[in-house]
């Protein structure tokens, strides 16, 4: 039974809408492990009243808070430092207050990058990666691979100029290893051919869309890992086809998993008990799946 005094430490997440959240469940019950007197809060919040909000928070007894849709670019307007990550990628997912002050983090692309490592031992370095979509989960991935020494990354979106812009950001603040490629374009073509790692960020597929696929099966090969980012559904129609050309698979709960993890290690300064917090994840993402 939660027993909350003035010691007690809270942790937000900001972001509208959070009904199919699942990180109050899987933080507090890492709290909770660690007998921590910790809090996380689900506060839904319009655009219009996230700076009232957050400077609400300073003033109480909140330790950070994560941020989600729609407010990953804005809330970089209201932190006092950002964390070198987070200034390439251009968006914040984790915040932490200290003696007042804001700090934002980052935590999206290296959770997914630690998710191939400890669910597929797969590390970027040296092998092609190619990513499908141009928003923050693409920026966060891309980034994030670029740091770990991927060898070539392909960028790929519906408007092309988010994919050359991303491109050129990862080329000229981490090193030169992006190209944008023009969807169903020839080489796009030959690029998924040489990819060792296939990333969908989009959100084609995901629940209620579940007949619907970012790729078509015929331009994967057996011999690529493919991700998609989405947990709901477990599978999507993407890894289902994968599956059947022979690819190795990975949906986004390990993704959800590490990034919340590494925050959790940046709010109490301990290291996060993954695999309750993995049980407390595969058993919500079960009952959202029925």
């Amino acid at each position: 039974m939660i027993h909350v005094t003035t010691e007690t430490k809270f942790i937000g997440l900001l972001g509208y809408p959070l009904k199919q959240s699942y990180s109050s469940l899987m933080q507090n019950r890492a709290f909770e492990e660690l007998g921590l007197n910790y809090i996380y809060v689900p506060i839904e919040v319009t655009q219009e009243d996230l700076a009232t909000v957050v400077k609400g928070m300073v003033k109480m007894n909140y330790a950070g808070f994560n941020v989600t849709k729609p407010h990953k670019l804005n809330i970089m307007k209201y932190v006092d430092e950002l964390d070198d990550l987070a200034k390439i990628i251009g968006a914040v997912n984790t915040v932490t207050i200290q003696e007042g002050r804001l700090k934002g983090y980052n935590t999206d692309g290296t959770g997914f990058v630690r998710s191939l490592e400890k669910e597929k031992g797969f590390s970027v370095e040296n092998k092609n990666v190619f990513i499908l979509g141009g928003g923050g989960a693409s920026q966060a991935i891309a980034t994030a691979c670029a740091y770990k020494g991927a060898g070539n990354i392909y960028l790929s979106n519906r408007t092309s100029k988010k994919a050359l812009a991303l491109a050129q950001d990862i080329n000229s603040q981490v090193r030169d290893c992006s190209v944008a490629l023009t969807m169903d374009s020839s080489d796009m073509k030959e690029a998924l051919n040489k990819a060792d790692l296939f990333i969908n960020t989009t959100s084609v597929g995901m629940t209620p869309h579940t007949g619907e696929t970012p790729l078509e099966a015929a331009l994967l090969h057996k011999n690529m890992l493919v991700c998609d980012v989405i947990y709901n559904p477990l599978k999507t129609r993407l890894l289902r086809e994968a599956e059947q050309v022979g690819c190795e698979t990975l949906n986004g709960l390990g993704m959800l998993l590490y990034q919340g993890a590494e925050a959790f290690t940046l709010w109490t300064g301990r290291k996060a008990p993954v695999e309750i917090m993995s049980e407390v994840l595969q058993h919500a993402a079960k009952g959202l799946n029925k």
